[in-house]
Parts: C-alpha cells; structure tokens; sequence
C-alpha cells in the first residue's frame, strides 16, 4: 500500500513539473494583440469558412486554442458592457459598466459612461471628445500589464471612442476615429497632444482612398451563403453588382462632412482603416521589439455598425466578413514578421457579443418594443395611482428608472414602487421577464434569466426595473434591423481564439465564460490578474 501511495506521489509530481514547465519552456512573449470584433457570432467562422482565406481567422482557429463554446453570462450584451467584461474579467455586476449611460438619481440628471469635463479634446473638428475612463472602477488587463511593468508600451485603437477607451483602461493610450473628418485622436486623459506621427498619419490623408472606393462584392455572387438582399442592386441581363451603402458616395465636395464618417465606419473600410493605423502603431512604438512585453489592443466596431445597418442575413455582411479576413491575414503576417519568433506574438481574438436576427429578416416586419411608448404608459399608470408627474425619468438598455426625489415627495416606498412597476410592464407587448432592483439586492439567483440579470446589475448604477424581452426582439431605432442586448444565445454566444504564446493548436468544446480571457492572458504573461478579474484560467497549453 505504501509502495504504491509513493507510486502515485511521483507520477503527479512528475506531471505537475511537466504542466508547470509548459509554459516555462516556450518562447517569451514580447507583443500582445488582443482583436475584438464587435457582434461577430461564434458560428460565423464556421458558416463562413469556405470562403475565409488560410491567414486569417482560419490561420487562429487551426494554430492555436479555439473554444467554441465560449459566452457572456449575462443580460446586457452590449458593447461597452462586454467590453468591460473582456478587459477586466469580472461581471457587469463587479465592473460596475452597466450602458453607455445612466441615471443619477439625487439630480435626476444622465451620467455618461465616458464624458469627462475634466479632460480636453484632441484634435476634435467638431469640439467633442473630452472623455476618460474614470467611470470604468475596476483595473483591465492591460492596466495589471502597466503596474507590473511600467516600461510595457500599451496602446488601444477603434473606431469609436467608448470602445477605445474602455478596452484600454486607465493605462497606455487610446486612440479612435474623430467623427467629422476621420482623424485619429485622443482625449488630454491619455495625453497632451498627438504624437508627432500620428498628426503627419492625419495630414497624409490617410483614408482618402478607402472613403471614395465603391463598394462592390469581393466574390462571384453565387459564392454568397446570404440570401437577404438590402442595397444590393443586381441589374437584369448585366453582369454588374454593386453593394449600395446607405450613406451618399459621392466626394467629399458634397459639404456633407458627416457622411464621410458613414462612409469610412458603415462600410468594410472602416475595418481596411484600422488595421493599416494598427499597423503603423506597431512600427512607430517599436512594440514587440525589446524584452519588455507590449500589448495593442484592437475594437472593430465596423462589423456592428453593418450589422445593425442591414442585418446579420444581408449579404453586405457577409462580404464584410470576407473583406475582414483577408485584412486579418495581411495584419497577422505582418506582426508575425515584426519579431524573430513568431511565439514571441499572443494574439486573441474575440467578440464583445453577438446579434439578433433582423427583425425584417423573414419577408415581413417583426413587431418591435417602442420604448419612448413604454415610458409613457409607465408614467400614466403610476400617475393613475399615485397623481400626475414625471414618475419615469427614462429607459436605457432595457432598465427603467424612476424618479426617487418624486417618490421620496409622496411618502411613498421605493420598492413597492418598483415592484408594481415590474408586474405592470409584464402585460407589454414584448416582455418576457421583469424584475425590480429590490429583488435582485436582496435575492439570489443561482440559475436561470434571473441569473444573468444578476450577474448584470450594478446597484448604484442600475435601474429601478430590468426588462428581459422576449427572443427576437429588439427595441425600435431608425435605420436599425438588429441589435444586441439580450440573454439569448444569439447574443452571448461569441469567438474566443488564443494564438501563440506557447499555446497548442486544440479545439476546445467546453463550455467557458468570457471572464476567463483576462485571467488567462494574465497568467501566460506570468503577472497577477485584474484586480476584480473572476474568471478561471483555460487551459491552452
């Protein structure tokens, strides 16, 4: 017996030693690219892939760890929200992003979630972007990299500036895309002016020759898995096809400044914009090029704003998808030839959250939940209770706020309040589930759509009700067919790939939650995880 207890001892410390070693004997990473890519669904690589190039996302999914069943496990699927989740590796719940915006209840006033009239813009046309991440309480990823190694070069880019700012953090520095005349710029939180390379980027006319180039179809039509037509004019006995945005392609002469920014975001160029500016990010830091590890970190919010525009069905999608692989391969080779050993480069690539299917997608329009329609039913029915008043200061995100001051006024409870509220919005047209901020404060939900509420509320930021709709729907914006925003799989189902660093070439069927990329990230760079990170390391090695 003794013998053989001895037996067991050596073969798991000899196992021990070869996992802990694993790691040890790859190369040492020296640049992190962390690429998410803002509504991508986790089927998209596979329903797509005959048509995806060797270089690209096949390049990910076939070198390294591809965990297909990898989801957010909460409501508000949206994204900053998600964003938030990515960079820090905790839940809405702890991170405390529950929307772009909310309510403050003692001035009944909105809170952004990156306005900061304590910063400046930089380089803005239209006055706009004094932002910082200070709303953003828990520490990213890439700030742990910052505190473990302040020699670390971090830099993080995307289109729009939330999505920059929230990837980023609190460390390193975030760029995005000014929205009149397509610069790149920052805000005075990061720092005091632009590089010198960046204003000579901006004075190249950088994305000139994206903005003005047509948008026509990379492939054969016939090539083409969508079938949902919603530009695209295919003219009869005329081999000519063109995918027609919805913005005007005409020059920049039209005076019409802000369709030049739909034009470079709503169409594939916005992403071609990106990655060349990611590019230059790389050459001009010197990321990657000392011993000291580096991280870029990149937000391709072009393939949302497609999405939404004409859905997740159209083929203007899908070719969006295409265009995006073959710049992907053209970013990877490029980095990869950046360092001596391409092991020295760990690149993940993620989404923030999937979408819903167009709520036109079948032929016919869907209905839809009218959420100024809400508010307004809402009040009258509180009104008819309690006397007229401005009871609802608004909905945001599916979150109903109320008015505490006014409630407060009349001697009446809060929670009753919320609970009458919650069973009142139950009998709209599509609500599934509501639930007040009260129960979720003071009940546990261990499973279930309660559950991922849960997980996404932030009381000092969340609403008084949280609404669930049911599936499919969305609520109803102008020039929008889909969205996210739900607890459906068609919204938290997303890609998760680690490449290099050491990590094998595996398909990972489990089911894993998006809190874990910090985590993991973290322990391949051998520093301490985000402070609020809840996550569980995967195992890639």
């Amino acid at each position: 017996m003794t013998k053989l207890f001895k037996t067991i001892l050596l073969t798991a410390a000899v196992l021990t030693s070869y996992v802990a070693n694993a790691q040890d004997e790859s190369v040492k990473p020296r640049l992190v690219v962390n690429i998410v890519v803002s509504s991508m669904h986790a089927n998209d690589l596979t329903h797509y892939a005959d048509n995806f190039t060797s270089g690209g996302f096949a390049r990910l999914m076939g070198g390294g760890a591809w965990f297909t069943n990898a989801s957010f496990d909460y409501m508000q699927t949206t994204t900053p929200v998600s964003l938030a989740t990515i960079s820090t590796g905790a839940m809405p719940s702890v991170h405390g992003v529950v929307a772009d915006r909310w309510f403050e209840y003692i001035g009944n006033k909105q809170i952004s979630l990156i306005d900061d009239s304590k910063e400046q813009s930089i380089n803005y046309s239209s006055g706009s972007g004094t932002y910082s991440p200070r709303q953003l309480s828990a520490e990213t990823i890439g700030d742990a990299l910052a505190e473990y190694n302040p020699q670390s070069i971090i830099r993080t880019i995307a289109v729009e500036p939330t999505s920059a700012i929230i990837m980023a953090g609190h460390a390193g520095e975030a760029y995005w895309m000014e929205n009149l005349q397509t610069d790149w710029t920052t805000s005075s939180y990061y720092t005091k002016e632009l590089p010198r390379w960046i204003s000579e980027y901006n004075r190249s006319d950088c994305n000139d020759e994206l903005m003005y180039k047509s948008w026509t179809p990379l492939l054969n039509i016939d090539k083409y898995h969508n079938s949902q037509v919603i530009c695209i004019n295919i003219e009869k006995n005329n081999s000519k096809k063109k995918l027609q945005t919805l913005v005007d392609e005409k020059p920049l002469a039209t005076g019409n400044l802000i369709d030049v920014y739909e034009q470079m975001c709503y169409t594939p160029a916005g992403n071609t914009a990106l990655f060349a500016f990611a590019k230059q990010t790389i050459i001009k830091n010197e990321m990657g090029q000392d011993e000291e590890v580096d991280m870029l970190n990149i937000v391709l919010d072009t393939p949302r704003l497609i999405s939404g525009r004409y859905g997740v069905e159209s083929i203007e999608y899908e070719d969006m998808l295409y265009r995006l692989d073959r710049d992907l391969e053209e970013f990877l080779t490029f980095t990869l030839a950046q360092v001596t050993d391409p092991r020295e480069v760990i690149v993940t690539l993620c989404s923030d959250h999937g979408t819903s299917p167009a709520f036109n997608s079948q032929g016919k329009e869907l209905e839809r939940f009218n959420v100024r329609q809400a508010e307004v039913i809402t009040n009258a029915f509180i009104g008819s209770q309690h006397g007229n008043g401005d009871w609802v200061l608004g909905v945001i995100d599916n979150a109903i706020y109320l008015n505490h001051n006014l409630i407060y006024e009349k001697g009446l409870s809060i929670a009753d309040m919320q609970y009458d509220v919650a069973t009142f919005v139950m009998q709209l047209r599509g609500v599934a589930h509501a639930i007040s901020a009260e129960a979720l404060r003071s009940s546990y939900f261990g499973s279930g759509y309660g559950r991922k509420i849960q997980n996404g509320f932030y009381p000092r930021r969340s609403g008084d009700v949280i609404i669930n709709l049911m599936p499919g729907w969305i609520t109803e914006e102008n020039n929008i067919r889909s969205k996210s925003g739900s607890m459906y799989r068609y919204d938290t189902h997303v890609p998760l790939l680690i490449y290099g660093g050491g990590a094998s070439a595996a398909k990972h069927t489990e089911k894993v939650d998006m809190t874990s990329l910090a985590t993991t990230l973290a322990q391949m760079l051998q520093i301490s995880t985000p402070s609020a990170a809840e996550g569980e390391p995967l195992t890639i090695f």
